[in-house]
């Protein structure tokens, strides 16, 4: 998931996961470690010109192509430097035929009204500057029946017991310095309002949840793992902003092997996705 918004060709955009290797690899483990739930309800059967909107290093894009084999797939995204992971990793899949990639900004479609049949977004519109106006364009590319599925954060439901006051103050300058940087970590919960406000029709929204406790230990444990990568890739980050100081990271990292081990953890996240047809 990368920001979409007019910055320089560079690639080095606000991004508060950072740039490198290894967070590519990461969102590449994320895609595939919460696609059971993003999937569950995504249909593009019978669609056949498919608009990704912020595919990143194509981890999302990898998906898409297995599981909707009729679909050809146009990803779009901003940074230069994750289209290149994105096409080197493609070159590799045996769907690479049907995908292609191009530089774009979504606040700004270099494409004609009614170019798509169906349109997929997913961890992209908590980065941008204006959710509303992104939308607003995949609207104007699709045609009329069209469907947009839209998968993305709220934040403010992250939960974990027993409490623990550095992670907690960790999470809390995780979401003021993606809202200063021009992000919305909230912008899930946004999503009905925004897509009624644009004229899409059959607007719906589902939250889906992860809630993990003792009756399900092991998959509790992957999921707490994924969000220790989750948390981690944006130290370096807020570091350098001045959010949070190496102390504070430290001791995060020192709760979150703490409650790794504690059998009484409670997890609990919810994040929403919305459906509508133009």
């Amino acid at each position: 998931m990368t920001v979409l918004t007019q910055a320089d060709l560079s690639g080095d955009l606000p991004y508060i996961h950072g740039f490198s290797a290894a967070e590519q690899a990461r969102l590449v483990r994320q895609a595939r470690f919460s696609e059971a739930m993003v999937y569950r309800d995504v249909d593009f059967s019978g669609v056949d010109r498919l608009l990704e909107v912020g595919c990143g290093v194509g981890a999302q894009t990898e998906i898409l192509l297995r599981r909707f084999p009729d679909a050809q797939i146009t990803g779009i995204d901003f940074s230069q430097r994750q289209l290149a992971v994105a096409r080197q990793r493609l070159q590799g899949s045996p769907y690479h035929d049907r995908a292609n990639l191009l530089h774009m900004d979504a606040e700004d479609l270099d494409f004609p009204p009614a170019s798509y049949d169906a349109a997929f977004l997913c961890w992209i519109l908590e980065h941008v500057n204006s959710p509303e106006r992104v939308l607003g364009e995949v609207r104007r590319v699709l045609r009329p029946g069209a469907r947009l599925y839209a998968t993305e954060a709220m934040n403010a439901t992250f939960f974990l017991s027993p409490y623990s006051a550095n992670l907690q103050q960790y999470w809390l300058a995780f979401n003021d310095h993606q809202l200063e940087v021009g992000g919305d970590p909230f912008v899930g919960a946004k999503l009905g309002n925004i897509l009624q406000r644009l004229g899409f029709r059959h607007v719906e929204t589902q939250v889906k949840t992860w809630h993990l406790d003792s009756r399900e230990p092991h998959r509790r444990q992957l999921v707490l793992d994924y969000w220790t990568e989750l948390l981690l890739s944006a130290a370096d980050q807020l570091i350098e902003a001045g959010r949070v100081d190496a102390a504070l990271v430290e001791a995060m990292t020192r709760e979150l092997r703490q409650l790794r081990g504690n059998p009484e953890l409670v997890f609990f996240y919810s994040f929403m996705q919305a459906s509508a047809v133009v």
